[in-house]
């Protein structure tokens, strides 16, 4: 008895399924608490080719909810996607993994586009920027591409297909000023795992050719206040939009178009000025720990993070001060940026 044979025997999968399976390629940005779990369900459901891109490394704050990596990873501080790769060879010998430890921007996906073809990409990441990159590529490409997000208890995903579907610029318009995050709003791990699988069954329909049993929705659950969603988004796409419209621009593929790191000269600080020009110093406040906040008022906000001073200004501007490493500034502002 082969070891898809569970799979196989679904009506809707079958040999055919499985043998169009063992020849796709997947790309999954991010392998945290969504990716490590849509990598480990993709190995096992026999996907050919898989790509782990993830500049982190393991942390121990990460093991409550990032189901591949063990103590011994966090010990050897190993690249999440190094670690990811090591012990989904473990579950699948067959699977063929790319590990990329490095960042996903604009530079990466079109190098890993210039020698590698890939059918379908899935979201794992935690931040906005990378996801608006992401929608760009896969309209400039033609690729697919499942989006994922989960924070608290709450989940939400959505399949995008260029020239089919309403992308994430016509959904939100550009990118989010601010937002809950894992570290100010803390994550279930429940929600994690609903999320990826949610991500990974509309995959696997994808990719055996059951488009007809796609949602088309953007689906959200909350697995804590009992509550679910599912939206037809399809009235909010827009011709004129910059992404999937009639004279696509690709708006985030451009050299200005992310959010900027700049380390200043001689004060152990990084300035981060991201793309939008405001900021919501009100909502950010109600989403900090009262003890962490330094100084407020109606220009800026200032609040500590282990030895790490942030200050937010209105003009959407932060300081990390502190450090003067803009690999470091970068993980520390994402915690409580999207």
């Amino acid at each position: 008895m082969s070891r898809y044979s569970r799979q196989e025997r679904f009506f809707a999968i079958g040999t055919n399924g499985q043998a169009l399976l063992a020849n796709k390629h997947v790309l999954i940005v991010g392998v945290g608490a969504l990716g490590a779990t849509i990598a480990d369900l993709l190995a096992r459901a026999g996907i050919g080719e898989i790509s782990l891109v993830d500049r982190d490394f393991v942390d121990l704050s990460n093991l409550q909810r990032q189901m591949l990596y063990s103590e011994t990873d966090v010990t050897a501080r190993l690249p999440k996607a190094a670690a990811a790769k090591r012990r989904l060879q473990e579950i699948n010998h067959t699977t063929t993994i790319h590990a990329y430890n490095e960042e996903a921007n604009v530079e990466f996906f079109e190098q890993l586009l210039a020698t590698h073809s890939i059918d379908l990409m899935i979201d794992g990441t935690d931040h906005f920027d990378i996801r608006f990159i992401m929608n760009d590529i896969a309209h400039k490409y033609k690729i697919p591409w499942i989006y994922g997000a989960c924070v608290a208890s709450s989940s939400l995903s959505l399949f995008i297909k260029p020239g089919e579907t309403a992308c994430l610029h016509c959904i939100m318009g550009g990118l989010p000023s601010s937002g809950p995050t894992c570290d100010t709003a803390g994550i279930l791990a429940s929600a994690s795992q609903i999320t990826a699988a949610m991500q990974v069954a509309e995959a696997l329909k994808y990719l055996t050719n059951n488009e007809n049993a796609m949602r088309g929705t953007v689906f959200s659950i909350d697995v804590w206040q009992n509550t679910f969603s599912s939206v037809n988004v399809e009235a909010l796409r827009k011709p004129t939009c910059p992404t999937c419209g009639e004279k696509p621009t690709y708006p985030f593929l451009q050299p200005n178009a992310t959010t900027k790191f700049a380390s200043l000269c001689g004060r152990d600080t990084v300035q981060i000025r991201p793309t939008y020009k405001m900021r919501d110093l009100f909502a950010l406040k109600e989403q900090l720990p009262a003890e962490a906040i330094t100084h407020c008022n109606d220009f800026l906000i200032s609040f500590q993070v282990k030895e790490y001073q942030l200050t937010a200004f209105k003009d959407g501007r932060v300081f990390v001060h502190g450090t003067a490493d803009i690999q470091q500034a970068k993980s520390i502002y994402y915690q409580y940026f999207a």
